[in-house]
């Protein structure tokens, strides 16, 4: 599958995933961060953003993905970053192929199964009716039936495009997510371990890092270090620059 990209910058390559229901839209400006320094790829993975859809949908595939974007563009030692889904994905590469990548930044994620808790979303993003929608006002009002967060319905609402009849259509392969949303929940699809530097960011406010859960990411990463910043979810989002420094922090130590 060949996957749509962002690049940016020069240097060594850094590779950044976005989370589900996410684009590489939603890392523009940490991009651009970033870009000051490394070359910078962000990718939409399959069934977000530019990318192709595929009715097929899960941590494997996902993994490979990645594995066929590094080889197309020769990326050599990455640092890759990834938030939520995107972490996942990262992390199962650098347990799967340790050899292919530097560095590892996981974000608001561990490498433990988690219960489906996003049917909220899908069921408001599925009683959005394209064919009759006539404005993104309108597919707010009837999202806030199911999401209460503006921000986070500003989030998904990034995903509704105008077609070439102009009406909307979905960015997201929306039906694939809801047929597969089980298995984004997904543990570790590989065994093995990544014994390079790790750095784990964590939101407080978060619900997906429980207390006991780095006796397990220390199990798949043993040098990781854990960060953790004063939001939610979506860390990168809500504190940026604070982001930003505790990425930079990581990468810069033993470099010269």
């Amino acid at each position: 599958m060949k996957l749509f990209y962002r690049q940016s910058g020069s240097g060594q390559p850094l590779i950044i995933l976005h989370g589900l229901f996410g684009s590489s839209d939603n890392w523009y400006s940490l991009a651009k961060v970033f870009a000051q320094h490394y070359s910078v790829w962000v990718v939409d993975q399959r069934n977000h953003g530019q990318s192709p859809h595929s009715g097929d949908f899960n941590y494997v595939l996902l993994t490979e993905d990645l594995k066929a974007f590094m080889e197309a563009h020769d990326l050599k030692d990455p640092i890759v970053i990834g938030h939520s889904m995107g972490g996942k994905v990262a992390m199962n590469l650098a347990v799967a192929a340790p050899e292919r990548l530097k560095k590892l930044v996981v974000v608001d994620i561990v490498p433990k199964k988690y219960p489906v808790h996003h049917d909220h979303i899908l069921d408001g993003l599925t009683a959005i009716p394209l064919d009759a929608l006539t404005s993104r006002n309108e597919a707010d009002k009837i999202l806030s039936e199911h999401v209460a967060e503006p921000e986070v319905r500003q989030f998904l609402l990034k995903n509704l495009s105008r077609n070439s009849t102009g009406g909307f259509e979905w960015k997201i392969n929306l039906p694939a997510i809801q047929e597969h949303i089980e298995e984004m929940g997904d543990a570790m699809q590989y065994p093995g371990t990544f014994d390079g530097p790790s750095l784990f960011v964590m939101g407080k406010k978060s619900n997906y890092f429980k207390q006991g859960d780095e006796t397990l990411i220390k199990s798949f990463f043993p040098q990781a270090e854990l960060t953790m910043l004063d939001t939610g979810h979506w860390v990168q989002a809500e504190k940026p620059t604070e982001f930003a420094q505790a990425v930079f922090q990581f990468l810069n130590k033993g470099e010269k």
